[in-house]
């Protein structure tokens, strides 16, 4: 059998792409294939034999599309053709065995295809276009970041060519970012567009939820004593007034209320994210820059957005895009956390009304001791400090776990959070309620 089946398992959804080329929709791949199975079993429940050999037909032709490497390699004895031998061709130049899209012969061999990175960014950008006319989005993205991870095909995007030919994604930016540097100019335009294609897709989906809970965070967070009737803080009023107790009637006497302050449009709270631009950070990069431009829209926030390896940049100019504060970023890198809270404990002038986000996995290359110490302090002086050791869907992260427990002794949790989960962590911390740490 040809070396496919591991490598064709990882993109969920490929095969069953394959019912839209034809068929009867099959087993799946559920079984074995041996046509005898499947003319047996029509014969015991009393399917016509013509059905039991479609469905074992079909079923032939979905394990030759996930095993690969032709008719007398695989074991099946099906030939493909049309849609279904062009999707098998994709399928091979990925993970057929050889180096990838985009050199090599096709045809050599009997029934057998070599494929080749080589430098052929035209070639790579045709099986970009074939994977997209094959296969769903979802698919198509897991085989771009097969290709570009595993066939080193990282180089080839400094190709306009090709760039118009990706689907952009959240971890294609990230692959992007890493490259800024290297990129020529014939490239950055499209490259550009591509970064600010994600960035809008996140916004939309992102921004108007965390406005609306912020701004009754902040709204909660400005407190009143001349409060109406429907902003008194009810438990902050009769806390504030237990001195005033009447046993005999078992009520108090609300000498002082406390309310919520809704009127105010003057800036509230301070912000700043710091934020890790080592190369394993990448998507949670992205989406703190997309936060970081949706909070500094926000008039009653002052937003300072920071990012660090060894060295310190602040990016606060940019906000207004998230588009160039992600091209300021340089992925890649070492890590200097000390360096980076010693800049943003310097920019703190209102400690009781500043919240600090510290977005790193914790991986410290610079002073431990005084790292800790720095967070201490600003935990003492009043600021509301948060860790978050990634800002991504991807799943548990790697992460210092020595920093992160010591981390939890001063009193900040270092914890994952999923972009959705963001602004209620944010909100706790502006209201300085105790942080919403997910469980897992």
């Amino acid at each position: 059998m040809s070396g496919r089946t591991t490598a064709r398992t990882v993109p969920d959804g490929a095969a069953e792409s394959a019912d839209s080329t034809g068929g009867t929709g099959g087993a799946g791949g559920a079984g074995s294939p041996d046509r005898t199975d499947g003319a047996v079993n029509g014969a015991v429940d009393g399917t016509a034999p013509e059905a039991a050999d479609g469905a074992a037909d079909e079923r032939l032709r979905r394990w030759r599309l996930v095993l690969g490497g032709g008719a007398d390699a695989d074991g099946t004895g099906c030939a493909l053709s049309g849609r279904d031998e062009a999707m098998d061709r994709t399928l091979a130049a990925l993970y057929g065995g050889g180096d990838g899209p985009g050199r090599g012969d096709r045809n050599s061999g009997a029934g057998r295809r070599t494929a080749g990175l080589g430098a052929s960014a035209p070639g790579v950008a045709r099986w970009l276009g074939d994977i997209r006319t094959y296969f769903p989005t979802s698919v198509v993205q897991v085989m771009q970041r097969d290709a570009i991870d595993g066939l080193g095909l990282s180089a080839l995007l400094l190709e306009p060519e090709m760039l118009a030919a990706v689907e952009p994604d959240v971890q294609l930016v990230g692959t992007l970012l890493s490259l800024n540097r290297a990129m020529p100019e014939t490239s950055r335009e499209t490259a550009r567009a591509v970064v600010r294609k994600v960035v809008t897709e996140l916004e939309k989906r992102l921004a108007t939820r965390t406005r609306a809970t912020l701004t009754g965070a902040l709204d909660r967070s400005a407190r009143v004593h001349r409060p109406r009737h429907r902003d008194i803080d009810w438990n902050r009023t009769i806390r504030a007034n237990l001195k005033n107790y009447l046993p005999e009637h078992r009520t108090v006497v609300p000498e002082r209320l406390i309310g919520y302050g809704r009127a105010s449009r003057a800036v509230k709270k301070d912000v700043i994210l710091c934020i890790d631009q080592s190369g394993s950070m990448a998507a949670s990069v992205v989406y703190a820059s997309v936060f970081g431009a949706v909070l500094a829209s926000m008039r009653s926030l002052a937003t300072r957005l920071v990012v660090f390896d060894t060295s310190v940049v602040d990016l606060t100019d940019e906000l207004d895009d998230p588009v160039d504060v992600l091209f300021g970023t340089q992925l890649g890198g070492g890590t200097d956390i000390n360096r980076a809270l010693a800049y943003c404990q310097s920019r703190i002038t209102r400690p009781a009304e500043t919240v600090v986000v510290l977005i790193s996995d914790l991986y410290e290359g610079g002073i431990r001791d005084e790292m800790l110490k720095r967070v201490a302090a600003m935990k003492g002086a009043g600021v509301q400090f948060v860790t978050l050791l990634a800002l991504s869907d991807e799943g548990a992260p790697s992460y210092d776990r020595e920093h992160a427990a010591a981390l939890a002794a001063l009193g900040a949790p270092a914890f994952a959070c999923t972009p959705d989960h963001f602004p209620e962590v944010m909100a706790a911390a502006l209201e300085k309620r105790p942080l919403p740490v997910p469980e897992d």
